[in-house]
């Protein structure tokens, strides 16, 4: 299993820190906010990423961020279901789309219908990646999409599983794999990847990102919460291509 990432907050703050459990595809966004949010005048929060399902887990065995922000609504239904989560306090800041990518240098497009065969881009021996379908949201979301096409069962045999969405596309960038099915704003974030298509947002349940306080969750961490849903916090969203949810 890969490591979580672990962004500290300032040493100089006077006040303990929120601390914030995200998805990993909101690696940039998330540490935006947290600068803009220290630079109020809060202390900046402890950030830790990776995917959804590993957080929700780590959560689950006794972890106590303050604020949890998965990219399916699936982990935060999980830990509501245990009682790990404040009631009411869940709210969508975010949506996304999901897109195939390849190695930049084998850019190339292909388009998605009825039928769709990632061998188009994989070739017939080649592999694909994306998060593990039975545990990450982006391969949740892969995975339907693929079903609804008819693709499924001819792709899911050559399919590397990720441990989370940044590190499939980190298989693409290195070009260790032929293709992969990332987020949108993955794809943007990378200088070494090509969308090759993007999927209809009729193939797949809607990608949203909901954000919620945990169980003890602190004024600090209260507040963080409030601050993600502010003009500030949808600007940087927006900037780095997240949709509207």
């Amino acid at each position: 299993m890969l490591p979580l990432l672990l962004l500290a907050g300032s040493p100089a703050a006077a006040r303990d820190p929120a601390r914030i459990y995200a998805a990993s595809s909101l690696t940039e966004a998330i540490t935006a906010i947290a600068d803009a949010y220290a630079a109020t005048g809060k202390p900046r929060p402890v950030l830790v990423l990776a995917a959804s399902s590993a957080l929700a887990r780590q959560i689950e065995r006794g972890a106590a961020p303050g604020v949890f922000v998965s990219a399916d609504t699936e982990w935060t239904d999980y830990l509501a279901k245990r009682g790990l989560t404040v009631k009411n306090s869940r709210r969508l800041i975010a949506g996304n789309r999901l897109v195939i990518v390849v190695p930049r240098d084998r850019a190339r497009t292909v388009k998605i219908a009825p039928g769709f065969d990632l061998s188009a881009l994989t070739g017939p021996d080649g592999r694909w990646t994306t998060g593990d379908p039975d545990a990450v949201p982006v391969g949740r979301y892969a995975k339907a999409a693929l079903t609804g096409l008819g693709g499924w069962a001819k792709a899911e045999p050559r399919l590397a599983r990720a441990e989370n969405v940044r590190a499939a596309l980190a298989f693409v960038e290195r070009g260790d794999l032929a293709a992969g099915i990332v987020y949108a704003t993955d794809a943007k974030a990378s200088g070494k990847v090509a969308v090759a298509a993007t999927f209809p947002a009729a193939t797949h349940p809607p990608i949203v990102y909901p954000a919620l306080l945990t169980k003890g969750a602190e004024a600090e961490a209260r507040a963080f919460l409030t601050f993600l849903s502010s003009r500030q916090a949808r600007a940087i969203l927006d900037a780095q291509g997240f949709r509207r949810p």
